[in-house]
């Protein structure tokens, strides 16, 4: 036989064989999918068995929330569910629902498609069918014979029932978060009403939540991404025909206020839906519903009953005066990241329409979003600069680096006389997307020359901006990041206006970030779980010390020196501010927005981190007054508790600063220096001594740019400070003070000519023993000593050293000194006998004799 026929036989005999283990697994696949039952959808008494998730405080013994302990289940007649719940439903979840069979297979391969595209999960193509199925007979396990299960059940749950049967089943039965099971069961708990009594924009709302309930939960941190998807459910709705276009629009711009939710037995609310939404994210939803855990978080319950009580008591108290409903307050643990309080808003149990709410429900207070970590943020103010100014120290700049406040044109196609000239507001004729940008003050003071530490430690606007350009906007961005902060993504929106709070942060990742500072540059991601474990007591999570090194310790050590050093605040807040403790170390900074609509102070000590915000969750603005006026005395009262019962720290100081430039040490003047003696006022010589050198810097007043690069501060002077783009209007502004202030510029000729006739060698005092010490002296013995001394100038003092020891002094005559020799300890054999002589002004000469001491 041929091999061409043996390779045919042998294909023949594969296709067959192939063929009849296909037949078999066909018929095996029918067999099994024959015997599954399909569920009595009515029976929700025999649904899965659900094992309790429990969420602790640090302690493990108050039980914070036990997340099934009221269940609610409502079921309601499918004629009483309103029709557009049954259609915004069908239009987010199976828009193919009235068409497929069981299973979509054209969703599959397009949801399949999209998450390829995206490299994550996007869609998913899953029908009402197969949720049904899933939610009320299967296990969340993602396996392959699970899917097959779910798609054979949904086929045949098509076969048995209609399809307004099956739609009944699934609203009766989806969980829609915050414990309840059902349509009907939700509309009582978000909006307080009847299933048939929900609106438009109301069913758009609950059908935004079944996609992810806990991430999507009108209660936690995400009500911006719930408030885009309920929009995207009624777009869906008019795309398929089921609303009008103005129903659309009206249902858009519809404001729903969502009812008060939580027993009393809830604790800490906020930081419970924080812990939820953290746990959603990590194990999904289905695990928390199912598997029973057991959440040991970080929370202190005692410190945090005390936050909740003074949160409430101070904002009752400042409503009337300063316009303010509401406030947050986060405290962390700076060495390990763990949260131990965390307050999202005065009162979670309180009426959701308070006073302060428009017609509109556009509300000032918003009792269950959590301000503390909402993803939205809230512009920081102030509270921004010590990232501006930590990245300025990275790059060399010091605390004492001088800046001029002055009123400043940063646009530089804005002339910088416009500024000067007209301190209002200008809008710039050549661009009307450009427009000029010269901050204020916040007193509308300009102080002249300031170094960076009274400029951060008094929260000065235009100073910070420039420290800004200085440092650079994408570099401050990054040491941000590297910090903790998230959220400022864009760069192009903010411009020089970042420093001034110009960008939405979270208060939760601004006290994780100052706690940085705190740990002298080492970032412990922040966390608010201990330990996690399931029903069988198996740890899934535990928490374990992770630091990272995300800035140098000088630099950290450099912003707490500031930021706790009262004195340099005083200026602006007085020396018994609300930022002060007596006794502590207390590291502070302020934030208010321009526009008054946020209030921030963020502190710490070294061992632990409080930030509290005060404001309107509808951006309404405050009475015009700085944060260290409303947000302050919460944060003082509160950090007051706290010192109590943690130990009492005190910062690392930073270590010494050596650099060469005068503007980079304190100096305003300029950085041409000369030096000379200060007897005489003439240039120093090489006879000059040190303590009577004097360096002194040539009085031409400029600003920063010209003395140094901005990239490479310690570097050379720049050659040609013009090509900076700032330097025109920075250096317009000094020039114009310099006018005003009658300051006349130097230059070499003003330099003293003539050099310190003071300080010669010729000078030097004469000295004489008059009765000179024996070569020889008992250890224990005495010695004693006469001089003779004069010069040109009057004797000031003659010292005597034995060795490296000063013995004494003598200021007048006689010029006598004795010596006690036993009182004198780790003698040598031979010791070297040193007088030293000094003139008035600072002329010496000295005596050297060598001594034995005997008996050593």
């Amino acid at each position: 036989m041929s091999a061409k026929k043996r390779t045919l036989q042998k294909t023949k005999k594969l296709f067959f064989y192939a063929g009849f283990a296909l037949i078999l697994l066909i018929g095996a696949f029918s067999i099994w999918a024959m015997t599954l039952n399909i569920p009595d959808f009515e029976a929700f008494k025999e649904r899965k068995i659900i094992e309790s998730t429990k969420i602790y405080d640090r302690s493990g013994q108050t039980l914070l929330y036990d997340i099934h302990n009221n269940i609610r289940r409502t079921v309601v007649p499918f004629s009483e569910i309103p029709r557009h719940v049954k259609n915004a439903t069908v239009a987010i979840e199976d828009s193919n629902f009235y068409n497929h069979r069981g299973v979509d297979f054209l969703s599959i391969v397009r949801a399949f498609l999209i998450n390829i595209f995206y490299g994550q999960i996007r869609q998913g193509g899953s029908t009402i069918t197969q949720q049904l199925v899933k939610n009320t007979l299967l296990t969340s396990t993602q396996t392959i014979e699970r899917k097959l299960k779910e798609m054979v059940l949904a086929f045949k749950v098509e076969q048995k029932f209609s399809k307004e049967e099956i739609l009944n089943f699934y609203l009766n039965e989806v969980p829609y978060g915050s414990a309840a099971y059902g349509v009907a069961a939700a509309a009582e708990i978000y909006f307080n009403k009847k299933i048939q009594d929900v609106s438009l924009t109301e069913a758009a709302y609950l059908a935004a939540l079944t996609k992810a309930p806990t991430f999507y939960s009108p209660y936690g941190s995400h009500r911006d991404q719930l408030n885009n998807r309920k929009d995207l459910v009624l777009k869906r709705m008019y795309e398929l025909g089921f609303i009008s276009q103005q129903e659309m629009e009206t249902a858009i711009q519809d404001k729903i206020s969502f009812a008060a939710q939580g027993e009393k037995s809830l604790k800490a609310p906020h930081f419970v839906f924080f812990v939820r939404e953290y746990l959603a994210g990590k194990y999904g939803e289905e695990m928390i519903d199912e598997s029973g855990l057991k959440v040991i978080t970080t929370l202190n319950w005692n410190l945090q009953q005390k936050a909740e009580d003074l949160v409430k008591k101070f904002i009752e108290e400042e409503e009337e005066k300063f316009n303010v409903f509401n406030a947050g307050l986060v405290g962390v643990d700076p060495a390990t990241g763990q949260i131990l309080t965390m307050v999202g808003s005065k009162n979670w149990f309180a009426d959701p329409k308070p006073e302060g709410c428009s017609p509109g429900l556009d509300c000032k207070f918003e009792p269950q979003v959590n301000v503390a970590s909402y993803a939205s943020g809230r512009q920081p103010g102030s509270a921004f600069k010590p990232f501006v100014y930590a990245t300025a120290f990275k790059k060399g700049y010091t605390p004492e680096t001088v800046v001029f406040d002055l009123p400043t044109e940063f646009n530089p196609d804005c002339p910088a006389e416009i500024k000067y000239n007209q301190p209002d507001e200008f809008k710039n004729e050549k661009d009307e997307k450009n427009p000029c940008y010269h901050p204020k003050n916040y007193d509308e003071i300009f102080r002249g020359p300031i170094t960076l530490r009274e400029a951060l430690a008094q929260s000065i606007n235009l100073p910070a901006v420039k420290t800004l350009y200085l440092s650079r906007l994408a570099d401050s961005l990054k040491t941000a990041r590297d910090m903790g902060i998230t959220t400022l993504n864009d760069p192009n929106r903010y411009g020089l206006t970042l420093v001034l709070g110009g960008g939405e942060v979270k208060l939760l990742e601004m006290v994780g970030a100052y706690g940085v500072f705190a740990s002298d540059g080492i970032k412990n991601n922040l966390t608010p779980i201990l330990k996690i474990e399931d029903s069988r007591g198996n740890i899934l999570e535990e928490w374990s010390p992770r630091p990272e090194k995300v800035l140098e310790p000088q630099v950290a050590r450099l912003i707490n020196n500031i930021l706790s050093d009262n004195k340099a605040r005083t200026p602006a807040f007085g020396e018994s501010s609300y930022l002060y403790i007596p006794d502590y170390q207390v590291a502070a900074k302020t934030g208010t927005t321009n526009d008054f609509r946020d209030a921030w102070v963020i502190g710490y000590v070294p061992n632990f981190a409080l930030g509290v915000w005060f404001g309107n969750n509808d951006n309404t603005p405050m009475e015009k007054k700085v944060a260290g006026f409303i947000a302050a005395p919460l944060w003082n009262a509160f950090l007051k508790e706290v010192l109590k019962i943690i130990d009492k720290k005190n910062f690392t100081p930073p270590d010494p600063i050596v650099v060469s430039k005068l503007v980079l040490k304190g100096e305003w003047r300029g950085s041409l220096t000369y030096t000379i003696d200060k007897i005489s006022g003439k240039k120093a010589t090489e006879f000059t001594p040190a303590t009577y050198r004097q360096e002194k810097p040539l009085t031409q007043i400029h600003s920063i740019l010209n003395w140094l690069d901005k990239d490479n501060p310690q570097g050379p002077i720049p050659e040609n400070p013009q090509k900076d783009p700032q330097f025109i209007n920075w250096e317009y502004a000094v020039k114009k003070w310099a006018q005003n202030q009658n300051i006349r510029d130097e230059t070499f000729e003003d330099v003293p000519k003539e050099f310190d006739d003071v300080h010669k060698p010729q000078y030097a005092p004469a000295v004489a023993w008059i009765k000179s010490p024996p070569e020889e002296i008992p250890a224990y013995g005495n010695f004693s000593l006469s001089l003779a001394a004069s010069g040109r100038f009057p004797i000031k003092q003659i010292d005597i050293l034995l060795g490296s020891r000063l013995l004494g002094s003598i200021q007048n005559q006689p010029y006598s000194f004795s010596v006690d020799l036993s009182r004198l300890n780790n003698l040598q054999n031979q010791e070297l006998l040193t007088v030293n002589v000094y003139d008035s002004v600072g002329n010496s000469s000295n005596l050297q004799k060598e001594i034995k001491i005997k008996n050593i």
